[in-house]
């Protein structure tokens, strides 16, 4: 779908600063500084734990964001495979080291943070195909070596994050990877035989899922089967929405979450307590905050000269509108509870590290929009 490129000459510091996109990075800081406004309401509206902690993450990773921007985006290019890889490595490695919550093996403990590798590979999946598609020939983008090869890719990462056990991230990791493949040129008639194939193995993928999974499909079909058990949450995440009304009841006078109606009000289902206290206007500001941002990752995709920065830029949009819907259609009943945070907003150190990352690169691929890769 992209034409190949080539390498071209590099920029000094002050040319790379002039090249940023200052209404990205306005917009990113200003849904960090919502974020951090969001989580002090989750704490009671006093400078707790979770403020704190999501104050030095926002504040370091923000700063990361910076840094990797001005890297070569031909750096990107060379370490994708090898950043996918090492991603594999530490997924093994939580198998049979991480650390186990609530019967789940997802988590590896770097003292100074509380790694998620799967969230990591979000970002990998995406760098790794987009140097794929990247190299190869348009001619070749549809053989059965070239498409096998690159469901590969995605299907060794959705195993592994399967066995921790985690559905709804290896769903995500799965929308990632498929855009890409869209974007690098295969043909649609093959995903719509992968989706028909998909539904008629849907009753045998089923029967394989977790207890608790089967549970929460049954929970999303009729969460009054169990109000007071598995269909609390998803209940009173209506009832708070639906009582922020046009206008919200207000910065720190949310009652469901003040009264300790909504559990993990601080994680998936923080756009439940920012809805509540701003209701529909802030929520259409927060969603067109999400937009603006989404618009400008695809621009700078569009105006990037290498495929590889294109195909990154419009697959980390879409994998971020992905997230967003996702997450927003949970809170709302729309979808089964899949725990999946909402970017940037929700607290949690490895989903905020991978959106930041990804941020970097889009801003590196902004900077360097006229350098071509071979």
């Amino acid at each position: 779908m992209f034409q190949h490129t080539r390498l071209n000459s590099d920029q000094n510091f002050f040319q790379k600063v002039k090249n940023l996109d200052y209404i990205l990075i306005f917009c990113i800081l200003t849904l960090s500084i919502v974020s951090l406004f969001i989580m002090y309401s989750t704490d009671g509206g006093e400078f707790l734990f979770h403020t704190k902690s999501h104050l030095i993450k926002l504040s370091v990773f923000f700063v990361l964001m910076l840094v990797i921007s001005f890297f070569n985006i031909k750096l990107w290019h060379i370490s994708s495979y090898f950043l996918y890889i090492a991603t594999i490595v530490l997924l093994i490695w939580v198998s049979f080291y991480g650390i186990r919550v609530s019967g789940s093996q997802r988590w590896i403990n770097l003292y100074f943070l509380v790694l998620q590798p799967s969230e990591l590979m979000k970002i990998a999946v995406i760098l790794c195909l987009a140097k794929y598609y990247h190299r190869i020939n348009i001619e070749k983008v549809n053989s059965f070596v070239s498409i096998s090869f690159a469901l590969t890719i995605i299907i060794i990462p959705i195993i592994l994050v399967l066995s921790q056990p985690d559905l709804g991230t290896s769903v995500l990791i799965a929308c990632s990877g498929l855009i890409i493949l869209w974007l690098g040129g295969v043909k649609i008639k093959y995903f719509f035989v992968s989706l028909i194939t998909f539904l008629i193995s849907l009753p045998f993928i089923i029967s394989y899922l977790q207890p608790y999974q089967k549970l929460r499909i049954l929970t999303f079909l009729d969460p009054d089967r169990d109000p007071l058990g598995a269909g609390y949450q998803i209940i009173q995440s209506k009832i708070a929405i639906g009582s922020g009304g046009f206008s919200g009841k207000g910065f720190l006078q949310g009652t469901q979450s003040y009264l300790d109606f909504l559990p993990e009000k601080h994680t998936d289902f923080i756009f439940t307590l920012f809805s509540e206290e701003f209701g529909f206007i802030g929520s259409i500001g927060l969603l067109l905050l999400y937009t603006i941002i989404i618009i400008r990752i695809v621009r700078i995709g569009m105006l990037s000269r290498s495929s590889f920065a294109k195909l990154f830029c419009f697959g980390f949009a879409f994998a971020i509108f992905i997230y967003i819907t996702v997450n927003l259609s949970m809170v709302l009943g729309l979808l089964p509870i899949v725990g999946s945070p909402l970017p940037i907003m929700s607290y949690g150190g490895s989903s905020m590290l991978a959106t930041m990352v990804g941020f970097g690169i889009v801003l590196s691929a902004k900077i360097h929009s006229k350098q071509v890769i071979a």
